[in-house]
């Protein structure tokens, strides 16, 4: 596997693939390579490249997307994008990682994305994630929010929803802290107290009982005192 999954989608709607290939551009571990109008064009650049991923129609003039899956080697994966939902069970008999069913939202798109990275050998997802760990997607007026690591001042938890302050807004999720945490690289971010993640490059200056950052005093508390005062005297 390439830092990059290699993608081609392929429809014979334009406006399907227009808004498919914005939904690509979104998420930085994929790379388009082709956005193919029907079959014959898909068979042209499968024979050239190594593509890693397809995201294919089914129901198209002259020849169906699934004879192009029936086709492709196993290692190539596909995502079966339609508004027919009678395919289905072809698709999923094919071994498809997915199968969406137009209008597509981009959370749906995402949670597709996500089930395919599963599918990549353990060595080469540590590959592929850290390369690509730049940004996270968070729930937020029902939809998923991108927001660049190095954008996050600091993530505040508040009963049960979080907020992410950022250099231009705040972003609020019905989220754990603990599960942003999870997401967040460890070197660039520390947890301070329950209610506190800040990020390290952000920081205006601190004492033995805070941390400022954007003008925002943020308490240490006595659980995480040790281990902070430790990791900031050391950097």
């Amino acid at each position: 596997m390439s830092e990059k999954i290699k993608c081609i989608l392929v429809d014979d709607e334009p406006m399907a693939r227009s808004i498919l290939e914005n939904y690509i551009d979104k998420i930085d571990s994929l790379h388009l390579i082709k956005s193919c109008k029907n079959v014959l064009e898909a068979f042209e650049i499968i024979n050239k490249e190594k593509i890693d991923l397809i995201f294919l129609d089914i129901n198209m003039p002259e020849i169906s997307g699934l004879t192009l899956a029936k086709s492709v080697n196993k290692k190539t994966k596909v995502i079966f994008t339609t508004a027919y939902r009678e395919y289905a069970v072809d698709g999923f008999d094919l071994q498809a990682v997915d199968y969406l069913l137009k209008p597509i939202s981009l959370e749906r798109f995402f949670q597709a994305v996500q089930k395919f990275t599963e599918t990549i050998p353990f060595e080469n997802k540590e590959i592929l994630s850290s390369k690509k760990s730049n940004f996270i997607f968070v729930r937020s007026e029902r939809k998923m929010v991108k927001i660049n690591f190095e954008d996050i001042l600091y993530v505040e938890s508040l009963s049960d929803y979080v907020k992410i302050h950022t250099t231009e807004k705040t972003i609020v999720t019905r989220e754990t802290i603990t599960n942003i945490e999870e997401e967040l690289p460890k070197i660039n971010f520390l947890r301070i107290h329950r209610s506190y993640i800040i990020n390290y490059n952000k920081i205006d200056s601190y004492t033995n009982e805070f941390i400022e950052i954007n003008k925002k005093a943020l308490a240490i508390s006595r659980t995480y005192k040790e281990n902070v005062l430790a990791k900031l005297q050391n950097n």
